[in-house]
């Protein structure tokens, strides 16, 4: 009997890619060798579609056939199930089926209408904040705009976190800084010197002040905080050579992905300088290779590289080269109060937009064993399985008196990756045993659990006052 939940059904993807081409069904299935019938009824979900047809669309559309199967319009349900959790539509629910069908069919809508709650979200905060006059509401210029760190995120996650570009140019530049026989570090702060003129000090802490790095423009140097590790410095310094020597490219970068001058962009030329100084410590070739051959051990790769588990983590997020793949891992970092300050994805893992993570997600335990790598096997609501690495880690020393700024980092996969992983080793993934978690609390339809914080949003909370459960919210669950 056919296992119809491992047919691969990507109906709306193929039908937008015909439209983008500007292609009639008859056009297209004469470019793919099919019959228009076939093509229609792929189309319809009627029929999976098979290797042999991903084969030709890659040849036919110069398309890479895992990146056109890898369907993930599971974040999209997840984001879109986050806005209709609000209470704004409480009296006008939608079904999570017609939610998915939405996702499937018509993405663009989907972005719109994320778009649109974004900068419903603005004006909300910004109407609790203060009551704006009457002249102020009529000024269109006044009116918030969708939350620039946010847009960022969005344009990165939309590139699956890889842009070529960079990582050629990180990669020919890195051949020429190993030819030197310096340290990576003293190598970058030598290029930066004998090219660019900007000479690179480490400076105490009574100089620094509250700064980790600093650029002063006018006597040309780079002075980089004595609390910054030799990872952070390298890392510094790499940034700094981005923009002497990437500045042209990078500014492309971004006005490709954000056409307008503002915050939104100079975010993404920060966030493009930190790409290219993570690739230049770590080219993708050798990095690739490493990682392969070491199963992706976070701790090992960092110290061939010279880097910190942190990049490391970030960089595996970036593995998306055409024929040098490498598993499409997640990150995201969390402090001790569960506050978001990153994530990552080259994959379809569901991150909140809104809100913090599950407690019961072990990448919260590692603040208890800080030396300590911990891994977990998750299950979400709605049945995927995920594999994921947790670790504390501190981003630069703390003088005696003031609190330690520490992170918890998590990088994760789907569970179907985990046998290529040194941390799977001995595990039994064939029958996991899984620790259901959700998105978090207010997304989460799961009953009974201890660590509740809240009822999830779509569901009626339910008020017993002579029974008290293991979880403190009762809620209708159909």
């Amino acid at each position: 009997m056919t296992d119809e939940s491992k047919k691969l059904f990507v109906g709306p993807r193929l039908k937008r890619l015909r439209r983008e081409r500007n292609l009639s069904q008859a056009g297209m299935a004469e470019e793919l060798g099919l019959s228009p019938s076939y093509l229609n009824l792929m189309e319809r979900n009627q029929r999976p579609i098979t290797a042999q047809v991903l084969i030709r669309l890659a040849h036919a559309y110069s398309l890479d056939p895992r990146e056109f199967a890898t369907d993930d319009h599971e974040r999209s349900v997840s984001e879109i199930e986050e806005i209709f959790a609000d209470p704004l539509f409480r009296n006008a629910p939608v079904a999570r089926l017609e939610i998915r069908e939405l996702a499937e069919s018509a993405p663009t809508v989907i972005d719109a209408i994320n778009r649109l709650y974004r900068a419903y979200v603005g004006m909300r905060s910004a109407s609790e904040m203060t009551t704006p006059s009457l002249s102020d509401r009529d000024r269109a210029e006044d009116a918030p705009q969708v939350n620039p760190i946010d847009r960022v995120r969005d344009l990165i996650q939309e590139a699956k976190n890889h842009f070529p570009e960079l990582d050629e140019a990180a990669e020919t530049l890195a051949s020429d800084l190993q030819l030197t026989g310096h340290e990576p570090f003293f190598a970058i702060a030598d290029r930066l010197r004998a090219k660019h003129g900007i000479r690179v000090r480490v400076m105490p802490i009574d100089v620094m002040s509250d700064s980790l790095r600093r650029y002063d423009h006018h006597r040309k140097q780079l002075l980089i905080s004595e609390l910054v590790d030799q990872s952070g410095r390298t890392f510094q310094a790499a940034y700094q050579l981005a923009f002497a020597e990437m500045r042209e490219v990078i500014d492309n970068l971004a006005a490709r992905f954000e056409p307008t001058e503002g915050p939104a962009r100079k975010l993404l030329r920060v966030s493009f300088a930190n790409y290219f100084a993570g690739a230049l410590m770590m080219p993708y070739g050798k990095f690739h290779t490493a990682a392969e051959a070491l199963g992706y051990d976070v701790e090992v790769l960092a110290a061939r590289f010279g880097a910190s588990f942190e990049q490391v983590a970030h960089r595996l997020t970036t593995l998306a080269r055409p024929g040098a793949r490498g598993i499409p891992f997640f990150l995201i970092r969390v402090d001790s109060a569960g506050n978001v300050s990153k994530r990552f994805s080259s994959g379809r893992f569901p991150f909140s937009q809104y809100g913090g993570t599950c407690p019961l997600w072990n990448v919260h335990a590692t603040f208890k064993t800080p030396e300590q790598t911990v891994t977990q096997i998750v299950e979400l609501p709605e049945g995927s399985r995920w594999f994921s690495v947790a670790r504390a880690v501190s981003r630069a020393s703390t003088p005696w008196g003031l609190p330690d700024r520490q992170f918890a980092v998590g990088l994760g996969c789907e569970l179907k990756y985990a046998h290529r992983l040194v941390y799977a080793r001995g595990l039994d993934l064939s029958a996991p045993d899984p620790t259901p978690i959700g998105i978090n609390c207010r997304l989460c339809e799961r009953v009974a659990c201890p660590q509740r914080a809240a009822p999830p949003l779509m569901h009626t909370l339910i008020v017993d006052e002579m029974t008290r459960g293991i979880s403190p919210f009762a809620f209708d669950a159909t």
